[in-house]
């Protein structure tokens, strides 16, 4: 017996007219002509049907606390650090979960139902991890979320830094973090990513580091993270994000880089509208894109995957809990405008970040969840080019969050393969 149908659906891999049927919270068939007699149907008309958004790389913890105690003037990475510093001995646990608790409500009607958060470990009294941990639960039937135990301030560098992240662990936060860039020496920088990949082989648990955050071709601590990775049999579990140093290095050290990346299967997590933001920031002209190099990288058989990282907080003052704007993002500064281009972006905010997050039935294939978004588009292409409206969000089979067509994407749907060219030819 079938709960759902979703009818003439057209898939991420370019299939057409195929319907969905879903029964216990699950995919139960993917195939065209899919009848069942009590099961409710969805007809999506010949619109795009994905897996929900996912976002590997996020700050909950400061989400959505724009111009608290004050305004980043200059907008830059290290203003926002010290303007978060100044805002995190006034936190409470009950203002954190209230403004995380609205972003998770945005996220939703997004299509955005997994999220991976950095958590500041930095202030001993951990009352950003109690609220998260808080949110954690609460959001639970919903949203997915993970919890990464982030030493904002520097794992040596922060008086206590250790102790906390520890203590963040013991509490139940899933993944460690770190910060190797802003250590007080790129050898302590080096001692920290050693000390946070031997914490996760003890307990078991995956990395994710904010790693080489800068312009400086000198950072690079992603070649200490993969070497650490590999000695600790963490491949596959471990995640550098940023990585924007690597736009700044020369060819012949990157030659040499990525293959050892690849060796020790780092997932990479770029955030394109932070990066291409907050970098460059000490070039006049010519100034740096600031992103890392997201086709080679890809190209090399990485895992990449993309992060929206910051919305109305200290660091970023714009921000929509839209990973379409973030692929589209993605598009212009990696300079990646082909078909073929577009649908790697399209995979690195679903089903690239869902590795990176080592999701569990996650996709569109019989068996996986039944978590879905129907888009206002037909292709992951013209999703991206719209950044589609999110007509229907189902989680666990279950209808969670719609809205109407918007006028202007139907003005604005179509390809240049759908237009007649013979209309525009010149009159003899």
């Amino acid at each position: 017996m079938l709960d759902l149908i979703i009818k003439n659906t057209n898939l991420p891999d370019g299939r057409t007219g195929i319907d969905i049927g879903i029964a216990q919270g699950r995919i139960a068939a993917v195939e065209a002509g899919i009848e069942a007699d009590g099961a409710e149907v969805i007809d999506a008309t010949g619109r795009l049907v994905s897996p929900p958004f996912v976002d590997p790389h996020f700050h909950m913890d400061a989400t959505l606390s724009l111009g608290l105690p004050r305004m980043n003037v200059s907008g830059t990475l290290l203003e926002g650090i010290a303007l978060w510093g100044e805002l995190r001995p006034i936190l409470t646990r009950e203002a954190l979960v209230e403004r995380a608790l609205r972003y998770c409500d945005l996220a939703v009607s997004q299509g955005l139902l997994f999220i991976r958060s950095h958590v500041d470990t930095s202030d001993p009294r951990l009352v950003t991890v109690e609220a998260m941990l808080e949110v954690k639960e609460k959001v639970r039937p919903y949203i997915d979320l993970q919890l990464v135990a982030f030493p904002q301030d520097g794992y040596f560098r922060a008086k206590d830094g250790v102790e906390s992240l520890n203590r963040a662990l013991d509490m139940g936060v899933d993944i460690v973090g770190g910060i190797p860039h802003f250590e007080r020496t790129m050898d302590e920088g080096r001692q920290s990513v050693e000390a946070l990949c031997r914490i996760a082989a003890e307990r078991g648990l995956p990395v994710d580091m904010h790693c080489d955050e800068t312009d400086d071709p000198m950072s690079r601590h992603i070649e200490t993270l993969a070497a650490e990775t590999v000695r600790f049999g963490l491949q596959g579990r471990v995640a550098g994000s940023h990585l924007t140093s690597m736009h700044s290095m020369d060819n012949y050290y990157v030659s040499k880089l990525i293959p050892l990346m690849a060796e020790a299967q780092i997932n990479v997590i770029p955030n394109p509208l932070i990066n291409i933001m907050l970098q460059g920031r000490h070039d006049t002209y010519p100034k740096r894109r600031g992103m890392t190099r997201v086709k080679e990288l890809m190209e090399a058989g990485l895992n990449v995957s993309f992060g929206h990282d910051c919305v109305m907080d200290p660091w970023y003052s714009m921000g929509s809990g839209d990973m379409l704007e973030v692929g589209h993002m993605a598009i212009h500064v990696s300079q990646m405008a082909g078909i073929e281009d577009k649908r790697k972006i399209f995979e690195a905010i679903t089903v690239n970040s869902a590795k990176t997050m080592g999701l569990e039935g996650y996709g569109l294939a019989k068996g996986c969840n039944a978590d879905l978004v129907i888009l206002q588009a037909r292709d992951p292409q013209e999703a991206l080019r719209l950044k589609a409206n999110r007509l229907a969000v189902i989680k666990g089979g279950k209808l969670i969050a719609r809205s109407a067509p918007r006028v202007s994407d139907i003005f604005l749907a179509g390809r240049p393969g759908s237009v007649d060219a013979s209309a525009y030819a010149p009159k003899a």
